[in-house]
């Protein structure tokens, strides 16, 4: 839009300069201008106009200050518009033919190059794509973030904006575009893509995507452009979404080529010259001389007082020589075995050893040699030779073969640096110069290898390894594990100032990414990377003591240290030791032979012997039965014992219950995409998880990718994570130009299964329960624990997934995944990671014990049975409910009956028995009272003592009838009961003991 907007006004500026002039030749007569001097060369210059529809143009001349000069040049004929010329000329506009450029410039003929980034050259211009803010209005907060010049290369925004670098051009023809560039770092997303004058994205224009390049190399990139108008964007948008600060683009030498002509050559840059006329570029001034802006050569600079690096603009003067000013190697071993430390001025060499500056201090003693590694032999030499195929060393003796039923263990032990090792190699490079290009990047020191010196303090100090490939151990070639062999290196870092370390792999010359980097100061230390496939792999270390560029030597003395470096299984690599292998029969010399997937080796017996049922292998230690590790709780191991999985299926027995428990409804991929969050910038983004919880014996895991290469149709560049358990940021394309949502920094979170229980840990991960709400079912949850194995500088035991299955009926089949509200990223620690898994089918498979019977009424002779569900089901598949089912029935049941008839018996008994004793009772009381009233009669009787009545004794006589006058008693009739039965039966007599103030007598009836 920018280049339309400049090109239009270029019309209609040049409309109105032909109409003006026009407008004055016509009115010259009238208004009397003649008095008006004729214009020089100086007062005007030529353009061509638009080219019209048969390829022609003419040539104007425009006066610089219109109205102080008459008699310009009339129109003429112009060349044809795709005419251009060669490199190292330009096109003369007065004669309109092709002139050589004059010494101290330069031109590339029909293109143009911007080389110079002092400020952002005139032509470009920078668009700022805005994400809404949280509160849903556009805010401020990516307006500061901009490219920015740095002299010889631009680099772009380090936050999580999108920016733009824009040019617009039109060409007459056929052309391209290239520049360089280094990417490093993958927390950036780097794009260039062209648009046409409609804003049309042109398809076809090459690689969108850019590819990362290793810290200190440039990439160069190369796209051909159509003819007419072509916008070209470097574009880079931040993902780090608040992590450490990330490493910017750097782009540097853009070439156009394709325009029409170019109307004057372009000055050499100051620090460069051409000293030939008809030069198409300019060239770097030596060491110790400078030049200016469009210098013709170089002037010398006073050596004795000045100095100037290479390509300098000006000649700096000399400091006293200082302790920053040299460093110390360890010098190669001589031929009678020794070495000694030696000090050497940093070249090129700046300082002066004036009176009281700092001397180059004396070698240190002659030492003996340190000694070969392991795997190399020095056959009494000063030189460390590798073992022939099939013998190995210890570095101190000499090679000797393996025994029967042994093979070498091949791989990589650098454990002493007396010279670098053949396969390694040391580089310096700086963004902003060349001057550490010849220098080497590490230096060796005995038992350690160091960085060098370089020639800036924020030089990348670069170490590369190459393996060309990885072979397994004769024995387990014929596994399937995932492990093909580690790298693992002890390094320590001694800074002062904000030094980095990268750890880097490039994988099959494909991409180079970072592994791993660490900042500042750090202790000694091990760290190792497992390497997942069988490919070449060129590992690097990059130290850089500051990326602060400073002319003045600061941090000479901040350094890396790595004391030792390990590769196994390497392809070339050389023997330390033998180690155990299967042999087909034991005799002498028998040859190794793999062993199947699934077996260890017997040391022995020297055989392949199969793991115990639910083992699995490691893949790095395959040597005895303590090599077949068992799986966890609730898991099994595959037929190869590569690894432990669920089948989906558990049980738990609580309290004499068993709960049968089958997820496999949830075994596919569940996914969750927590947020929205937002960065400080503003910028909106998701976490999303893919969960892949069991299934049958070789369910495939999940799968999270970068889709930044899938977008540029590079999908065998693609960042492809395979796991249990992974995770990706995603950024929407709202609002930040992408005609996609990009997904980015796919991780995995479990690439091992540890095993499933009901139990709060599990192996030293714990599920922390606390962190979601409570269960609301007496039902148990069943926890899922899994492990990744790839460490990080803030992980050191790698990061740990908890996934807690949990039963709510209220849930869909599908059920709802969630994370901690206290922890929205899924983690509090980012090692940890918690969900929490509700779903009907996390309850327990259903058993008789959930549904009962329930009878209707019998109508004519046949009842209904259904069943149904306990009030609260907490159960899901196994047993199904019963159907309803009808049996015969009568209307009166033989129970019923027989209970009908023991009920009205018993309570005809029981009447009878209180008639009886109600009949008794009143009997007795009538009989008592009567003998008391008696007794009183009687007066010269004495008082009744005791009395006698035999049981049935008719009253005065047959047949009569009791008198009115009986006093009835009241007593209770649990008393009377009592006293009933109490009574003696002597003879069907009843004796009653009655007392007397004379003497004792008895009375019989």
């Amino acid at each position: 839009m920018e280049h339309r907007k400049r090109q239009t006004t270029f019309i209609k500026r040049l409309a109105w300069v032909l109409g003006s002039l026009i407008l004055l030749g016509a009115l010259a007569p009238v208004s009397g201008t003649t008095d008006l001097p004729q214009c020089r060369e100086g007062d005007y210059y030529f353009e061509y106009t638009e080219c019209d529809s048969t390829g022609s143009r003419w040539r104007v001349a425009i006066p610089l200050r219109p109205g102080e000069c008459t008699g310009l040049p009339d129109p003429v004929q112009g060349t044809e518009c795709t005419f251009s010329c060669v490199a190292g000329q330009f096109l003369e506009m007065t004669a309109q033919k092709c002139t050589p450029c004059p010494a101290g410039s330069y031109s590339l003929g029909s293109g143009i190059r911007f080389d110079e980034w002092d400020n952002i050259p005139p032509g470009f211009s920078l668009a700022t794509y805005l994400d809404h803010s949280p509160s849903g209005e556009d805010g401020p907060a990516c307006n500061g973030s901009s490219w920015t010049a740095q002299g010889s290369y631009v680099e772009s925004n380090r936050d999580e904006c999108s920016v733009a670098l824009v040019y617009a051009v039109h060409l007459k023809k056929l052309g391209s575009v290239s520049f360089d560039y280094q990417y490093v770092d993958n927390n950036i997303l780097f794009e260039f893509f062209i648009q046409n004058d409609q804003c049309q994205e042109l398809e076809k224009s090459g690689e969108k995507w850019m590819k990362q390049t290793g810290n200190g190399q440039w990439g160069k990139h190369v796209v051909n452009l159509k003819s007419g108008t072509n916008v070209l964007y470097w574009r880079t948008t931040g993902v780090a979404l608040g992590a450490k600060v990330v490493k910017p683009v750097l782009l540097k030498n853009v070439q156009i080529e394709g325009v029409a002509y170019m109307s004057e050559c372009l000055p050499c840059k100051p620090g460069m010259f051409s000293g030939s006329s008809g030069s198409s570029s300019c060239e770097p001034c030596p060491r110790n001389t400078y030049s200016g802006r469009g210098a013709s050569s170089c002037t010398p600079c006073n050596t004795s007082s000045h100095y100037a690096l290479e390509a300098a603009a000006v000649c700096e003067a000399r400091p006293a020589c200082s302790e920053s000013d040299y460093f110390q190697i360890h010098s190669v071993c001589d031929d009678e075995g020794q070495t000694q430390i030696l000090y050497k001025w940093i070249e090129p060499k700046i300082c002066l050893e004036t009176p009281g500056a700092v001397a180059l201090p004396p070698s240190g003693k002659r030492e003996p040699c340190p000694p070969c590694n392991p795997g190399f032999y020095n056959n009494n030499t000063a030189v460390c030779l590798p073992c022939p195929q099939g013998m190995y060393s210890d570095g101190l003796t000499e090679c000797q073969t393996c025994a029967a039923g042994t093979e070498p263990a091949l791989g990589y032990k650098y454990i002493w640096w007396n010279v670098l090792p053949a396969n390694m190699k040391s580089s310096c490079f700086n963004v902003a110069n060349t001057k550490c290009d010849d220098m080497n990047g590490w230096e060796v020191s005995g038992d350690h290898i160091r960085s060098a010196a370089g020639g800036s303090d924020n030089d990348y100090l670069i170490l590369n390894l190459k393996v060309p490939g990885f072979r397994l151990p004769t024995s387990v070639s014929g596994t399937s594990g995932t492990e093909f062999g580690r790298i693992t290196f002890v390094f320590e870092t001694i800074c002062s100032a904000d030094c980095e370390l990268y750890f880097m792999m490039d994988t099959d010359r494909r991409n180079t990414n970072v592994v791993e980097s660490w900042e500042g100061r750090k202790e000694k230390q091990s760290y190792m990377h497992i390497m997942t496939k069988n490919a070449s792999v060129s590992y690097t270390w990059a130290f850089q003591r500051t990326n602060q560029a400073k002319d003045v030597r600061r941090y000479v003395n901040d350094m890396a240290k790595i004391y030792s470096i390990t590769v196994t299984n390497a392809v070339d690599g050389q023997a330390a030791e033998c180690r155990p292998c299967a042999v087909e029969w034991r005799q002498p010399g028998s040859a190794c032979v793999p062993c199947p997937a699934g077996h260890y080796i017997d040391e022995k017996r020297s055989r392949c012997q199969e793991c115990p049922p639910n083992t699995f292998l490691s893949g790095h230690h395959v040597y005895g039965l303590a090599a077949c590790q068992p799986c966890g709780p609730g898991s099994r191991s595959d037929p190869e014992h590569r690894l432990c999985f669920s089948d989906c299926l558990f049980t738990h027995t609580e309290l004499n219950q068993t709960l049968q428990f089958d997820f496999s409804p949830l075994g596919s991929t569940g996914s969750i995409m927590n947020g929205p969050s937002f960065t400080s910038k503003g910028t909106k983004y998701y976490h999303l998880f893919n969960i892949s919880l069991c299934g049958p014996e070789g369910h495939r895991p999940v799968m999270c990718a970068d889709n930044v290469t899938d977008l540029s149709d590079k999908a065998s560049m693609a960042t492809v994570v395979e796991a249990f358990i992974c995770q990706s940021t995603i950024i929407p394309s709202e609002g930040r130009g992408f005609r996609a949502a990009l997904s980015s920094q796919s991780v995995s979170l479990a690439d091992s299964f540890l095993g499933a229980t009901v139990e709060k840990s599990l192996r030293g991960v714990a599920s922390r329960a606390e962190l979601f709400h409570a269960p609301p079912t007496r039902v148990p949850d069943v926890s899922f624990f899994y492990r990744s194995r790839q460490t990080t500088a803030s992980c050191e035991r790698g990061r740990n997934t908890v996934v807690t299955l949990r039963c709510n009926p209220e849930k869909s089949a599908e059920g709802e995944i969630s994370v901690p509200r206290e922890c929205p990223a899924g983690t509090c620690d980012g090692c940890t990671f918690y969900f929490l898994w509700e779903s009907s089918n996390a309850c327990p498979r259903c058993t008789e014990a959930d549904y009962h019977p329930i009878e209707g009424a019998c109508r004519g002779g046949v009842q209904d049975i259904v069943y149904v569900w306990s009030e609260q089901r907490l159960c899901s598949g196994g047993r199904a409910l019963p159907v309803k089912r009808s049996v015969p029935c009568e209307a009166l049941g033989v129970w019923l009956k027989l209970g009908a008839g023991v009920g009205v018996f018993c309570a005809v008994l029981l009447l009878f028995l209180t008639y009886y004793f109600w009949k008794k009772n009143k009997k007795l009381e009538f009989k008592y009272s009567k003998l008391v009233m008696s007794a009183n009669k009687e007066d010269s009787l004495p008082a009744a003592d005791s009395c006698a009545i035999l049981e049935g004794e008719e009253l005065e006589g047959e047949g009569e009838e009791p008198e009115d006058d009986v006093l009835y008693s009241r007593s209770s009739l649990l008393a009377k009961l009592k006293v009933i039965a109490t009574k003696g039966n002597r003879q069907s007599s009843e004796a009653v003991q009655l007392k007397s103030s004379q003497p004792e007598r008895w009375v019989w009836g």
